[in-house]
């Protein structure tokens, strides 16, 4: 049945990704107010419920019960944060942010039924900068059966990518399943994923992980507060009196209507990556919306409307970059491949220009660096060989499980006995890579990358080899057939956004601020700035800043029941 749209409210959330549905929570759970959501696509969960699901706040319930909240780690957090910003985003709302997580984690807690537990081991981003914690302070949802949501269980935004057999399988396991058989715990974690599943299958459960668990667990929580979503509903501009928003115009079932909105307007609506005029505009080139894992329903008409009535903009030139390998029909977002040992990423003179295992938006910003200093390095290439490929998992492949056809015949994949006939297939000097190789196996056998340091870091080692000696993230490239594997700079989604201050209020270029207007998510500019804190620094703020925009909005303006 479709959920009637109203023509007043206290409160209109725009988008039912994390953001928004944290935003709707918290208005109507916490503080009694009459909201609707109105969300573009006939899903709800954004790039939140598309995601890997890390969360990463310092401090959160799951952290202290898994004794991984040391003395002062909010001081260190904060001081972490100050090292890798710096002024790319205000230290106000970057320490709001840390004061206040622990307390919205609290309140997913109490209002909805995703619970969510300690990442073992999952290195902050960059772990040796002041206040870095190479333990991680990263947590995952604890994987949950939702039949409770019903038929609305159906307009899950799904994953980009899954597990074979709709095997649930955590962020914790695919770190150790994506070593294949290298350790005992790879098989054993299959194993214990198998069994759940064939239990899940006999107790008829409908079992969801990592960015899945956290979107079904917030919209039973809208459900249990009386929310409605509407689906199918575009934003198109605001309703303003005074300079103050004071509703939104939306397109809805063919035609035009307006809702208006007592207290404000929160805007979730996420990025603008599947925009490609918005891209050719702000972002590096070459881009394409195709390299992205985002939401395909983030086209940027959040950012299009803020600006319309004058709101400032910041970080458009940046995303959540990572290393993605274009295959045919969907992007693969590179995680553990580039950090597995026996393999280097060259540009298109068959050099190396980067450490490889750098955390995935620092990798695509040298990607980006590499590129316009030239050579070229969009596309690049990861050169691997047959050892790789018969030890490890890759781009959702088991070991030793041939490249399918058709990546070779969209030239995602290339194949050469030797490095000289890869070099041919690829178009790159052959002498170079041959040279590059050469001197990348020459730092496998020492364990020292004199060139870029890689396996030095604590998050280089989070997805390497513990059982090559004596750098795990190092190993010689030597046993043909060889393979190039074409990346390209993608995202999990865009970064920059309207500019916001620490209660999520939208502000004009002057710094002051547009009355009833908020924005949290990837529609407003990261609180991370250019970098990225650590597993999880996107969906993190995304909670965060929703339940702070409702917060703020709750003391403004004239809710229902004070004028009934």
């Amino acid at each position: 049945m479709n959920t009637p749209l109203p023509t007043e409210v206290d409160v209109v959330v725009v988008g039912a990704g994390g953001a928004g549905m944290s935003a709707a929570l918290a208005a109507a759970a916490r503080h009694g107010l009459e909201t609707v959501v109105v969300e573009k696509s006939d899903s709800f969960g954004g790039s939140t419920a598309r995601s890997g699901g890390g969360v990463w706040i310092p401090g959160n319930y799951a952290l202290l019960e898994a004794g991984q909240v040391d003395p002062g780690d909010a001081e260190e957090a904060k001081r972490y944060l100050d090292a890798i910003v710096g002024e790319a985003a205000s230290k106000v709302r970057r320490d709001t942010y840390i004061d206040r997580g622990p307390e919205v984690m609290d309140f997913i807690k109490a209002r909805t039924p995703v619970r969510f537990t300690w990442v073992p081991e999952y290195s902050d981003y960059l772990p040796e900068q002041p206040g870095g914690r190479a333990r991680g302070r990263s947590v995952e949802p604890v994987p949950m059966d939702a039949r409770f949501l019903g038929d609305e269980l159906e307009r899950l935004t799904k994953p980009y990518t899954k597990a074979p057999a709709n095997m649930i399988v955590t962020q914790a396991d695919f770190r150790k399943i994506s070593l294949g058989l290298r350790t005992l715990r790879g098989p054993v974690t299959m194993a214990k994923v198998l069994v759940r599943r064939i239990i899940s299958l006999l107790r008829g459960q409908r079992m969801y992980a990592m960015g899945n668990a956290i979107a079904i667990g917030l919209r039973q929580g809208l459900v249990d507060a009386g929310v409605p979503v509407v689906y199918e509903t575009e934003l198109t501009g605001f309703l303003t009196e005074g300079g103050r928003v004071v509703g939104v115009r939306v397109t809805h079932a063919g035609a035009d209507h307006e809702v208006r909105a007592r207290r404000g307007v929160i805007l979730g609506s996420g990025g603008f990556e599947h925009n490609q005029e918005l891209r050719e505009k702000y972002l590096p080139q070459p881009t394409e919306a195709g390299w992205s894992t985002g939401a395909r329903s983030n086209t940027g008409k959040g950012h299009e409307a803020g600006i319309a009535i004058g709101a400032a903009t910041d970080l458009m030139d940046d995303a959540w970059w990572g290393p993605t390998i274009p295959l045919p029909g969907r992007p693969w977002f590179c995680l553990a491949e580039r950090n597995l040992p026996g393999s280097i990423i060259v540009n298109s003179a068959g050099q190396r220009f980067m450490n490889e295992a750098l955390p995935y938006v620092e990798a695509t910003h040298a990607m980006y660096a590499a590129h316009e200093k030239g050579p070229s390095a969009v596309p690049a290439w990861m050169i691997i060989d047959q050892r790789y490929r018969n030890r490890y998992l890759f781009a959702g492949l088991s070991p030793r499980q041939p490249f399918p056809g058709r990546w070779y015949k969209d030239g995602v994949i290339r194949k050469g006995a030797t490095l000289t006939d890869l070099a041919a297939e690829i178009g790159v000097p052959p002498g170079a890579l041959e040279e590059t190789v050469q001197r990348f196996n020459g730092f496998a056998a020492t364990g020292v990358d004199a060139d870029f340091h890689r396996g030095e870091s604590a998050y280089d080692k989070y997805y390497s080899d513990p059982t090559v000696k004596p750098n795990p993230s190092l190993h010689a490239i030597d046993q043909g057939p060889f393979y190039a594997v074409k990346i390209v700079p993608g995202d999990l989604g865009t970064k920059g956004g309207l500019v916001t201050d620490e209660r999520a209020r939208v502000l004009r270029p002057d710094g002051t601020v547009i009355d009833g207007l908020y924005a949290a998510g990837n529609v407003s500019a990261a609180v991370m700035g250019n970098t990225y804190a650590g597993p999880g620094a996107t969906i993190g703020p995304a909670l965060v800043f929703g339940y702070l925009a409702a917060e703020d909005l709750a003391s403004h303006g004239t809710t229902s029941k004070e004028t009934a």
